[in-house]
């Protein structure tokens, strides 16, 4: 080698250290290769992370302007090229066509005859290969030649790996910011109405996932799907995700990460991780690429995923926390004021009472003593006001609780039934019937029972409300039976609103067996 390779040899190894990205470093490196050698095209590939360990970059030098678009589909690492990244050795040929690897060049590819590989590696790791084709001169690549490409092969691998490192410490940065992000924005409810579409959405976008969902399991029964974040997310997609639940009984009974290689309909790797236990509930965050972007899924770290996942439930049970703790103190605050109402304010009304009463016997004119009375019946009826106000403080602690309102209709068809039905509930139902159903229900249990009432003659009505993923309400009697003949007004409404909410109405009715009413819509 002359002093002018000498040179752009030591420009190659230099160039490393530049300022530029990896592209740049790598594309001034084929070409410094193709000059030292005098090869007419040279090009370099760089190994995916995916275990099939095809091309993700091809740089080449030496080609004319425009023939790539003419050649077409640059190569992925197929034929002799697949060959030198299954075996990972230096392979020179006099002519490529005439290995039994060679697939051949496309149409209006350049002609190329000899031809050297080198592997670019840093000890046992492969990054990919340096190729260098068509030696000028019509002759072969030498010892020599071998050798200079080892080196620039040896000077890409550290660039490629420092790239790789790189690579790898920004996607734990963006985890890390990811982690912290997600605990601001679950601690306060007010700024995230829907917590689990961020987590699902923030962890799809630092991921490069395609789909991300987060499926639950509750004590009312089996797994559900609660949330899919996924630009592109169809029906098709949406059903598998919610109809396999594989992947999440694995992970819920090892309590361990867990991925497969293939996923569902047109997605590829899938992996999903546990988010930790909150009262009553366990759930997990799932993950999945297409084909096209499987490489993400290579470079995502289990151990940060699950980090980002635990850390999300962790916020979420603490944002609860401060919710109980925040409705604990203005139930003692309402504690608080009606004890002061009872104890003082009532006490000191009926006290001037009782002395306007008596003031009142002892005036002589009858204007002023009536005047004292209305007095009275005005600190009487205030007294009652204060009471009710009390009673109003004590069932606000309840109010909007759809258990408590359910429970409130059956005990006030007591009254009209002349018993009290059977009330039982299935599942965490103060935190699945959401505030767009609640009304719904509490609607169809109220004409429910008016219709028990006024002609079932029933002597036992069962009343069963669960929460799983729908919310489904059975009221059973053993009365009489629906007529063939009776005009349905109230079942009407019952069957418009299950419609109304995307859901169900059924009546099963046998004449002296009682009458069934099965109305499911969906929890949201």
């Amino acid at each position: 080698m002359d002093e002018s390779g000498h040179r752009l040899l030591l420009d190659a190894v230099v160039t490393i250290s530049a300022d530029l990205s990896l592209d740049s470093v790598l594309a001034r490196i084929v070409g410094i290769a193709s000059r030292l050698v005098d090869a007419e095209y040279a090009a370099l590939g760089v190994l995916s992370a995916n275990p099939q360990r095809r091309l993700r970059t091809f740089i080449h030098d030496g080609l004319p302007p425009g023939a790539e678009a003419v050649i077409g589909h640059l190569p992925e690492g197929h034929g002799l090229l697949g060959l030198i990244i299954d075996r990972p050795e230096p392979l020179r040929l006099h002519d490529i066509a005439q290995h039994p690897a060679s697939y051949g060049f496309p149409e209006h590819h350049p002609p190329m005859r000899s031809f050297l590989g080198v592997p670019v590696r840093i000890r046992d790791r492969v990054f990919g290969n340096l190729y260098l084709t068509e030696k000028r001169g019509d002759g072969d690549f030498t010892d020599e030649d071998e050798e200079i490409v080892v080196a620039l092969a040896a000077a890409a691998g550290v660039a490629i790996e420092n790239a790789r490192l790189y690579e790898e410490a920004t996607l734990r940065a963006a985890w890390l910011d990811a982690t912290a992000e997600i605990t601001v924005r679950l601690s306060d409810a007010t700024t995230t109405p829907e917590p689990l579409g961020a987590v699902a959405a923030l962890a799809r976008e630092v991921s490069g996932a395609d789909v991300a969902w987060i499926v639950a399991d509750t004590e009312a029964g089996p797994l559900h799907v609660e949330v899919v974040s996924g630009p592109d997310v169809d029906g098709s997609v949406e059903a598998a995700v919610a109809s396999d639940h594989t992947l999440a009984h694995r992970v819920l009974e090892t309590g361990s990460p867990s991925s497969v290689g293939e996923g569902l309909l047109a997605l590829g790797p899938t992996i999903a991780v546990p988010m930790g236990h909150l009262p009553g509930i366990r759930r997990v965050l799932a993950l999945a690429w297409t084909h096209e972007h499987a490489d993400h899924y290579y470079a995502v770290d289990a151990a940060l995923l699950s980090g980002f996942a635990e850390q999300a439930a962790l916020a979420m049970q603490v944002a609860q926390a401060r919710e109980y703790e925040h409705r604990l103190a203005v139930f003692e605050d309402r504690d608080r004021i009606g004890r002061d109402l009872h104890d003082l304010v009532i006490q000191r009304l009926f006290a001037v009472g009782l002395g306007l009463q008596g003031a009142a016997r002892m005036v002589e004119r009858t204007e002023v003593s009536e005047r004292l009375e209305r007095a009275v019946d005005d600190l009487d009826a205030t007294i009652k006001d204060i009471r009710r106000a009390i009673f109003g403080l004590g069932a606000m602690e309840s109010a909007g609780d759809i258990q408590s309102e359910v429970t409130r209709l059956v005990d006030r068809a007591a009254s009209t039934l002349k018993f009290r039905p059977s009330l039982s509930f299935e599942g965490p139902v103060r935190t699945l019937i959401s505030a767009e159903v609640a009304p719904h229900l509490l609607a169809v249990l109220g004409e429910a029972l008016s219709n028990a009432s006024r002609h079932a003659e029933a002597s036992a009505v069962d009343v069963v409300v669960s929460a799983a993923d729908e919310v489904t309400l059975l009221v059973r009697d053993n009365g009489r039976g629906i007529s063939d003949v009776v005009t349905e007004g109230g079942l009407a409404n019952i069957r418009r609103r299950a419609e109304q909410c995307g859901g169900t109405f059924h009546v099963e009715s046998q004449a002296g067996a009682g009458t069934t009413l099965r109305w499911s819509v969906p929890r949201s």
